[in-house]
C-alpha cells in the first residue's frame, strides 16, 4: 500500500512468490524506507513474505548524501585492507541488485604535494582489491561488473598526463586514456604527486536508486509499502518474562499514521526491522535495547560547471579528514551538475555535527539547526555560502572550476556510525533473537544487501521461513523479477520524476555511462576482435 505514489508504467505487473512456511506467510515490520529498509524488504517480499514498509517521506531511499560506489573503499586510507576487500564484495553484490543505478565512470585518485602520504604507498592495497575482484569472478562470472580485472586500477605518470593533455577532448569517452584527457587538461599538475591513479569506482545515483526500490517493490503482492506515514510507537506485544533481561518477544505492534488520514493506525508483526537510519536509536529507545552510537550531519553541494569539454571522471584530491586540507570529491552528473564533498569543517563537516548517544536514550541529539535543515531544508543564506567555499575549494586544484556556479541545492542529512569509532565504513546489522528485532547499522549504503541476508538467515534460525528454497537460492543467482521487467529506460524515467519532487534538477536523475552502455561496448570491441 502507498500513501503516495509516483507514476510509472509497470505499477500494475506483480509477481507471484511462494508462501512462507506452515502455508500462512509470517509478518515483518520494517521502519525506514532508506536503502536498507527499502533492500531489505525487497530480499523479503521475494521470499513471500508478508513485508511492511514505513517511511515518513514521500519517497523511497531520501536519505544522507550518496554519489559513489565504493568498489574498493579506495577514499578511505585509513582503513584496514580486510575492510576494504568487503566494500568491494558488498559493491558487486549490491551493483547486481541495482544495475540501472551506476554511472560507469572512472575515479581518479591524486595525492596533493600538501599531503604527507605517496601514491605508491596505495598500491598493494590495490593489488589486493584487484586479486579479489579476479577471485570474485572466478566464483561466477557475472560478477564481472567492473570490466576486467586487469583494468581495476591504472597509473599515470606526469609525462603521461602532458601528452594526453595536449590530444583532444573527446564529448563521450570509451577508454581509460579518453577519459584522463579532461583531468589532464583541468588538474593543477603542479599541485600533485605521480604517479595520478584511475579506478574502477562507478558513481551511485541516489534517484535511480529510489526509482529501482519503488519499481521492485510495486512488484510483489505482498510488499505493502506506507510513505508519508509517522511510526508512533512499538510495543511488544507478546512477551515472556518481560522484566528480565533475557525475556521473549514474539510479536510486536506497529502504531503509525499516514498524512492523508487523521487517525492512528496499528499492525502486528512477526519480527521487527529498524532500518530508520540516523534515527534508530528513537526506535531502539521504544523496545527498550542500550546501544552506543553516534550521529554526524554532513552535506554535499550541487554545483553547475559549462566547462568542462565533456564528461569527466569523479576526482578526489586526498586529505586528512576534519581539517582544514580534508579531502576533495567532484563527482559529475549529467548536464553539467557537479556533487561537492569537501571533508573539512566549513564545507561537507560541521564543528558541531558528530554527536553521541548516552546513559539516558540510544538516540544521540543532532542540534536544532541541522534537524532544522533535515526536516525543513536549508537556509539560503548558508547554503549559498558553504556551496560557494565549495567551489572554490575545488578549484584549488581544477583552475577551471572557478566558473561553476551554485544553484541553490545540497544532498544532506544525518549518518548513523555504530560505537565510538567515527571511522567505521563498514559495519552491517545488530540481531536481537530472543526479541525478534533487527536493527540496520549500515555506514555505507552497499552493505545493505548483505544486511537483509543476515536477517534472512535470523528469520530461519527462528522457524520463521524455509532456509532451502528456490526464492533463497535466486537471491545468490542475482534472479531479481523487477529487472526482467523494467529496463534502464523506466528506470530513467521513474527517477527524473523523483529529482523533480525533490527539487533537484531533473539531469541529475541520469548517468553518463550506464551498464547497458558498457556491456554493448564490450559485446562492440568482442565483435571487432572475432572479425
Amino acid at each position: 500500500m502507498n500513501a503516495t505514489k509516483i507514476d510509472n508504467k509497470h505499477q500494475d505487473i506483480k509477481i507471484n512468490v511462494p508462501s512462507a512456511r506452515y502455508g500462512q506467510a509470517k509478518r515483518v515490520g520494517i521502519l525506514g524506507g532508506g536503502t536498507a529498509g527499502a533492500t531489505i524488504a525487497i530480499r523479503l517480499a521475494a521470499l513471500g513474505i508478508e513485508t511492511h514498509l514505513f517511511e515518513k517521506k514521500t519517497s523511497l531511499v531520501d536519505g544522507p548524501p550518496m554519489c559513489h560506489l565504493h568498489a574498493g573503499g579506495n577514499l578511505y586510507r585509513e582503513i584496514p585492507d580486510e575492510d576494504c576487500v568487503a566494500l568491494l564484495e558488498q559493491c558487486v553484490d549490491i551493483l547486481r541488485l541495482y544495475p540501472h543505478t551506476m554511472d560507469v565512470r572512472p575515479t581518479v585518485f591524486a595525492v596533493p604535494n600538501r599531503d604527507e602520504g605517496q601514491p605508491e604507498d596505495l598500491l598493494p592495497r590495490l593489488d589486493t582489491l584487484t586479486d579479489a575482484y579476479r577471485e570474485l569472478i572466478a566464483k561466477d562470472p557475472k560478477n564481472k561488473v567492473l570490466g576486467d580485472p586487469e583494468d581495476y586500477y591504472q597509473l599515470y605518470s606526469h609525462e603521461d598526463l602532458i601528452a594526453l593533455s595536449k590530444r583532444e577532448q573527446v564529448l563521450v569517452p570509451s577508454t581509460v586514456d579518453e577519459w584522463v584527457i579532461p583531468v589532464a587538461k583541468h588538474l593543477d599538475l603542479n599541485k600533485i604527486k605521480f604517479p595520478l591513479i584511475v579506478v574502477q569506482e562507478y558513481g551511485w545515483n541516489i534517484f535511480r536508486l529510489a526509482a529501482s526500490a519503488q519499481l521492485a517493490l510495486e512488484g510483489y503482492d505482498n510488499a505493502h509499502v506506507f510513505t508519508n506515514t509517522q511510526v508512533k510507537q512499538v510495543t511488544a506485544v507478546d512477551c515472556e518474562n518481560c522484566t528480565n533481561a533475557d525475556h521473549h518477544v514474539t510479536k510486536w505492534r506497529i502504531e503509525y499514521e499516514q498524512d492523508s488520514k487523521d487517525q492512528t493506525e496499528s499492525i502486528e508483526v512477526d519480527y521487527l526491522v529498524n532500518a530508520c537510519g540516523f534515527r534508530t536509536g528513537v526506535i531502539d529507545d521504544m523496545v527498550g535495547v542500550e546501544v552506543t552510537r553516534m550521529v554526524e550531519f554532513k552535506s554535499s553541494y550541487i554545483t553547475h560547471w559549462d566547462d568542462a569539454g565533456g564528461q569527466i571522471p569523479e576526482i578526489i584530491i586526498y586529505g586528512n579528514r576534519g581539517t582544514p586540507e580534508g579531502m576533495a570529491q567532484l563527482t559529475p552528473y549529467p548536464g553539467g551538475y557537479f556533487q561537492i564533498h569537501g571533508m573539512s569543517k566549513f564545507i561537507t563537516l560541521f564543528n558541531d555535527g558528530l554527536v553521541a548517544s548516552n546513559n539516558t536514550s540510544a538516540q544521540p541529539k543532532l542540534p536544532e539547526q541541522y534537524m532544522h535543515y533535515i526536516e525543513d531544508g536549508w537556509d539560503k543564506a548558508p547554503l549559498q555560502a558553504r556551496s560557494q567555499q565549495a567551489i572554490e575549494y575545488v578549484a584549488q586544484f581544477v583552475p577551471t572550476f572557478n566558473s561553476a556556479r551554485t544553484v541553490g541545492n545540497a544532498l544532506y542529512g544525518g549518518q548513523q556510525i555504530p560505537g565510538k569509532d567515527d571511522t567505521l565504513r563498514v559495519a552491517d546489522v545488530r540481531l536481537y533473537s530472543n526479541i525478534r528485532y533487527a536493527r540496520a547499522e549500515n555506514v555505507k549504503a552497499s552493505s545493505t544487501l548483505i544486511a537483509a541476508d543476515q536477517i534472512v538467515d535470523e528469520l530461519a534460525d527462528l522457524g520463521l521461513i524455509e532456509r532451502d528454497t528456490l526464492a533463497n537460492c535466486n537471491r545468490y543467482a542475482h534472479d531479481w523479477p523487477y529487472l526482467q521487467d523494467n529496463n534502464s529506460d523506466d528506470v530513467h524515467m521513474l527517477a527524473q520524476q523523483i529529482a523533480k519532487q525533490r527539487d533537484f534538477p531533473v539531469a541529475m536523475a541520469g548517468v553518463n555511462r550506464s551498464i547497458d552502455d558498457m556491456i554493448s561496448d564490450t559485446s562492440d570491441d568482442r565483435a571487432v576482435v572475432e572479425a
